[in-house]
């Protein structure tokens, strides 16, 4: 069976496909992304696909794959890359990568919005610069977790994953929006179930870790960042479609928010002269929240089994149910 992988993996996923006996392994064998000619080229004829988030998987791939396409596996637990309608209609299963990168995910979160509340890029820069001139009352003085208000938009696994890191800062109280309540899962840190405005309103520290869906998409816009409180801090690390960012620059560069802090920004990778990365109050990571070592193989393990399992018509490890 032939099998196309769109980058390359980690070693151990490589591995679990190349000693199957009954999978052939043609992978575009680069750290970036595959030129979309030469995607076309290698899904077709294809039974099994393997690729990432950065890789759109539409319409024309699928129809250069051909009908023998039996299985998408990707190597992330977001999908809004695939076609999910069209590949339901062909009758081809999907695997995905859920769970194993929620703890690294929730730990780059919490690193996320230190770094921003508290400073941390700027006054690493006032050190290497000679701005450090001696100790001042309130220089560099950021914003802390104690005694704070954090509202989460989306207590799913990596909301919660957040939460449960947050809490031992001495929070004080947590609020949650989303689809609906969640009085299970919210119980363990006291979260109140709110609507997404008064989130805004009430929130020291505002921590978007929702799915992209149409209801989300550019839910944090001009209206959403005007009722936040001057002081509070805004950290995304869910898709960067979330947020309406030229709404977001505005409301860092007029005061109206304290500071940011992205994982996740539309385009991917952000281009070096937009307006946000001209600000002091915004720190931009490059889409890492699920880079250890550990979790990337482990995803890259689960993509492969999910694949080969789809391939045997076997239940997948984690199938997307369409």
């Amino acid at each position: 069976m032939s099998v196309f992988v769109t980058r390359r993996i980690p070693a151990e996923g490589l591995r679990v496909l190349s000693q199957d006996s009954g999978c052939r392994v043609q992978q575009w064998d680069s750290e970036e992304p595959v030129p979309r000619a030469e995607l076309l080229a290698g899904v077709a004829g294809a039974r099994g696909l393997l690729c990432l988030l950065s890789d759109r998987i539409d319409r024309e791939v699928l129809d250069a794959a051909g009908p023998g396409l039996k299985v998408v596996s990707t190597l992330s637990v977001g999908f809004d890359h695939l076609a999910l309608d069209e590949i339901k209609k062909r009758g081809i299963r999907v695997g995905y990568t859920p769970d194993v990168l929620t703890d690294a995910t929730a730990e780059l979160t919490v690193a996320l919005l230190l770094s921003a509340c508290r400073r941390l890029p700027e006054a690493a820069e006032q050190v290497r610069s000679g701005g450090w001139t001696t100790w001042k009352p309130l220089w560099m003085c950021g914003h802390g977790l104690s005694d704070s208000t954090v509202g989460i938009i989306g207590l799913g696994r990596i909301g919660q994953a957040v939460a449960r890191r947050l809490k031992p800062f001495g929070v004080r109280k947590f609020l949650y929006t989303g689809s609906g309540p969640k009085p299970e899962s919210a119980a363990e840190f006291g979260a109140e179930f709110v609507p997404l405005t008064r989130l805004a309103e009430e929130s020291d520290f505002v921590v978007v870790t929702c799915a992209l869906t149409p209801a989300t998409q550019g839910m944090c816009n001009k209206d959403f960042f005007g009722r936040m409180k001057k002081t509070s801090v805004f950290v995304n690390t869910s898709r960067g479609s979330v947020v309406n960012q030229e709404d977001l620059y505005d409301a860092l560069a007029t005061g109206q928010i304290a500071a940011a802090g992205l994982d996740v920004t539309t385009p991917e990778p952000l281009p070096t002269d937009h307006p946000l990365l001209s600000l002091k109050n915004c720190v931009i990571l490059p889409h890492i929240g699920s880079a250890t070592y550990a979790t990337r193989s482990t995803m890259a393990v689960l993509a492969a089994k999910n694949l080969l399992a789809g391939l045997r018509g076997e239940p997948m490890p984690h199938e997307l149910k369409l």
